[in-house]
């Protein structure tokens, strides 16, 4: 499934209350905890893609559901600040685990910039990558982009993203403005009307309109870029190669807590309002109704998680014809395949 101004007015921000990155949820277990089959759990630090929105409540469903203790860990969750950041932290050591774009993570191993990273499972079938504004602001489509002025933080695949869109979609990438944002307060500084749009997953509508007080307008990247993956779940190579079987259990307990959030989008709501007070539950609930359609495809049956390492190389042909890549990559170089769940 692709950042600002500082603070906002105060009603802006008091509605961004919902926004607000929590620390991990829960209590922290001790290194004695016991696990689903009696023995020692493992700390683990996982970050969330993006904040702390319902597209990333799956990670607390498996923590508050047990799924996470049944396969042998503990989990501190933390807010993930977009792909780039938690690349960075994850091959740094500070996390093991995190969810990126896969595509943004294309443009970081392809131009350089990143690393010693590897995709174990997908979690969104379909980039959910998009510009969002608000009605009253004259984006209705792609080319209502050109003089407006966009934000979000620097390491977001839909900025990094943009300019391989732009082309694609007909749109003068030059005239087009980026200011720098955070994860935290996107949406609070598209409500206070200091930018036009921002960089933003397509299931962010119902909190953004939450925010706003506006009915939201997306332009989403799928719309021009139809085999590109949303988001994958990865880990830094030295965990892969060293234990590819803890990478295996806890992939799978994860995508076990994506798989019951899907199903009961509810109580995931819920339960990332218990985590996180600022939660807007019917907004989290929202987004993962949403986000439902991207998880699953025609190419995958049930079976959630899983890569294919054709539509995989298409990505890589899309990106590479925009010229967006400086250096030849393959798909066995971003994602670890015998780790990933078979379709």
């Amino acid at each position: 499934m692709r950042r600002l101004t500082r603070t906002v007015a105060a009603a802006t921000m008091a509605a961004s209350l919902a926004l607000v990155a929590a620390c991990s949820s829960g209590s922290d277990s001790t290194d004695d905890a016991k696990g689903g089959n009696g023995g020692s759990v493992e700390k683990v630090t996982y970050l969330t893609s993006f904040g702390n929105f319902g597209r990333d409540s799956y990670a607390w469903v498996a923590k508050e559901k047990g799924f996470f203790t049944e396969a042998g860990f503990d989990v501190e969750i933390k807010p993930g600040q977009g792909t780039g950041s938690v690349i960075q932290t994850v091959v740094g050591g500070q996390a093991q685990f995190g969810p990126i774009d896969l595509t943004g993570g294309l443009l970081q191993l392809g131009n350089g910039q990143a690393k010693d990273f590897v995709a174990v499972a997908a979690i969104q079938q379909r980039t959910m990558a998009a510009i969002a504004s608000v009605e009253g602001k004259g984006i209705a489509s792609p080319k209502d982009l050109e003089g407006k002025k966009l934000a979000d933080t620097p390491g977001s695949v839909v900025r990094n993203l943009f300019p391989t869109y732009a082309k694609m979609a007909g749109v003068d990438a030059s005239k087009v403005t980026w200011v720098n944002g955070e994860a935290q307060t996107l949406m609070g500084t598209l409500a206070s009307g200091t930018v036009d749009g921002i960089g933003q997953f397509v299931v962010g509508q119902p909190t953004i309109e939450t925010v706003t007080k506006k009915k939201a307008v997306l332009l989403p990247y799928s719309n021009v870029m139809q085999d590109l993956y949303g988001n994958v779940l990865i880990t830094s190579s030295k965990i892969a190669k060293e234990n590819p079987e803890m990478v295996k259990r806890f992939a799978g307990a994860l995508l076990k807590g994506l798989e019951y959030a899907l199903a009961h989008p509810q109580e995931a709501a819920d339960i990332l309002k218990k985590n996180v007070p600022a939660a807007v539950p019917a907004a989290a609930k929202a987004e993962l109704e949403l986000m439902a359609g991207y998880v699953r495809s025609s190419n995958t049956g049930t079976q959630i998680g899983t890569l294919d390492s054709g539509r995989v190389a298409k990505s890589i042909a899309i990106l590479q014809g925009a010229g967006a890549l400086k250096q030849n990559i393959t798909p066995d170089q971003i994602i670890d395949f015998s780790l990933a769940p078979k379709a």
